[in-house]
């Protein structure tokens, strides 16, 4: 079953003098089994449409269907526990997710919440932490008194404890640093290539993009503007500089050495791949 938006709108306020419409006739597929990054300028509708995947927020106008269930304007949903279990939604800030007098138990939530017994429960959150390299010595801390990176990696964790179709991640490497922002990148992109699942990932960068994800979704002004593969996204950069977004290091790079004179393929996408063109390339540049 595919994930469609159909001529959905989404209000927030209405009837009142802060009336905002955050998303305006959206009418949008994303592709089940592939990582998706939804980008754009702050205050573009990324958040309010990922929102709508869960239910958290509901369409004013229009429908959203996701798997098997339908969200409709003006109808009372239906299933939503059971939706919230396929579909898993990581916030921006992580904090807004934990709640528990430990990680553990904080982690163990969801499966419990969801019908798990408690030695299950505890065995799905321990496998869990593990995947987020949060180890042993972590379950019995306060998850308030974790660093921003340690608290969004076991916000995850409570996340990937219930073991979700579908991944919804907002920035979700905020507060790591960079090889933490790396593994936890590798992560995601194990879960969508040996486990299936599918992922769609709010972020400002285009590095993450470019290097872990397949489609990419630009939201401007409450609708998608684009929504192509991210080879053919990045494959003419002037396109990110007309929408105010800086490419990847590896396509200014790419572009830079074009504008010498060298012959860079459009499906270079490494530094050694790079390399290459170039020594073959260097006795014709002095």
């Amino acid at each position: 079953m595919p994930i469609a938006f159909e001529n959905v709108s989404h209000i927030y306020s209405e009837g009142t003098p802060y009336r905002y419409v955050a998303l305006s006739d959206v009418n949008l597929e994303l592709s089940e089994g592939k990582i998706t990054a939804i980008i754009g300028q702050t205050g573009s509708g990324k958040s309010t449409l990922v929102q709508h995947l869960n239910a958290l927020l509901l369409p004013s106008l229009g429908r959203v269907t996701v798997l098997d269930r339908t969200i409709e304007a003006g109808t009372a949903p239906k299933g939503l526990k059971s939706l919230r279990g396929q579909v898993g939604l990581v916030f921006q800030f992580p904090e807004y997710q934990l709640f528990e007098e430990t990680v553990l138990k904080d982690v163990a939530f969801g499966p419990k919440n969801f019908g798990a017994a408690e030695e299950e429960a505890v065995k799905k959150a321990k496998t869990a932490l593990k995947m987020v390299d949060l180890g042993s010595e972590y379950y019995e801390r306060s998850p308030l008194e974790l660093s921003g990176g340690q608290k969004r990696r076991a916000a995850i964790a409570g996340i990937l404890a219930m073991d979700p179709k579908v991944l919804v991640l907002d920035e979700p490497t905020a507060g790591l640093d960079p090889q933490g922002t790396i593994e936890m990148m590798k992560l995601f992109y194990s879960l969508n290539r040996n486990y299936g699942k599918t992922v769609l990932i709010v972020t400002h960068d285009m590095e993450q993009v470019f290097l872990y994800c397949d489609e990419v979704v630009v939201m401007t002004n409450g609708r998608p503007m684009i929504k192509t593969d991210v080879k053919n996204f990045f494959e003419d950069s002037s396109r990110c500089r007309e929408l105010n977004i800086l490419p990847p290091a590896l396509i200014r790079m790419r572009d830079a050495l074009r504008q010498r004179g060298f012959d860079i393929p459009s499906d270079a996408d490494s530094i050694s791949t790079f390399a290459a063109c170039i020594a073959k390339q260097v006795k014709h540049h002095g």
